[in-house]
């Protein structure tokens, strides 16, 4: 069974060498990066349309979106958007540290993003967020994830969960990704993953 192609999209200012989702796009050979034209100030408009390039491109094959921090922005402006155009199979998506666009006192480079879209996305998402987060709350994260129709996991006190944050190699997102390139590997995650390695919260839970 050939397995689905997945997109690696970096955030803000790109993922440098170090950073999970480089190391990623050089050990799966199906990874393929989404390299936009201008990492440090995008503009949300070209950053969709670039990002909806990529999938028509590969629109024949089963596709595994991976976002980090203003990547998960882009993916759920392109899911309102652009996905009624498209034939692509989106077999689910992992978003990680999400940014709160519309906090006050944000970088002015990435201020066009807002606001964030809400609606809910058009295939299986997982939202992985820590408490510590600078870019965004973690009642907001959950916020986000209610309204995208996605799960939720809280890996606790852990950054943006970038370099910064100390995440180089991630084997915990690594088995999130690999459990969500299985037909049925949300339902495994659930059921099978020890509490203290993550902490599944139901998208489904009280928002404050």
């Amino acid at each position: 069974m050939d397995q689905p192609t997945i997109f690696i999209l970096p955030g803000w200012q790109d993922s440098g060498p170090r950073h999970w989702q480089s190391i990623w796009l050089a050990k799966y050979p199906q990874a393929i990066k989404v390299v936009q034209n201008d990492w440090m100030y995008p503009e949300k408009k070209q950053w969709v349309e670039t990002f909806h390039e990529y999938i028509e491109k590969y629109n024949s094959k089963d596709i595994i979106l991976v976002g980090h921090s203003l990547a998960c922005a882009v993916i759920a402006h392109w899911s309102d958007e652009y996905f009624s155009h498209t034939h692509a199979n989106i077999t689910g998506a992992l978003l990680v540290s999400p940014i709160d666009m519309d906090a006050p006192n944000f970088p002015k480079e990435i201020q066009g993003f807002s606001p964030i879209c809400l609606e809910k996305l058009k295939f299986r998402s997982i939202v992985v967020a820590s408490e510590s987060d600078t870019w965004s709350n973690i009642q907001r994260t959950n916020y986000f994830a209610q309204c995208w129709g996605a799960e939720m996991i809280n890996i606790g006190k852990q950054g943006h969960i970038n370099v910064d944050a100390g995440f180089g190699e991630w084997p915990q997102g690594e088995k999130i990704l690999q459990e969500l390139m299985e037909p049925h590997g949300l339902e495994m995650l659930q059921n099978h993953m020890l509490l203290d390695e993550l902490q599944y919260v139901d998208s489904g839970a009280d928002i404050k």
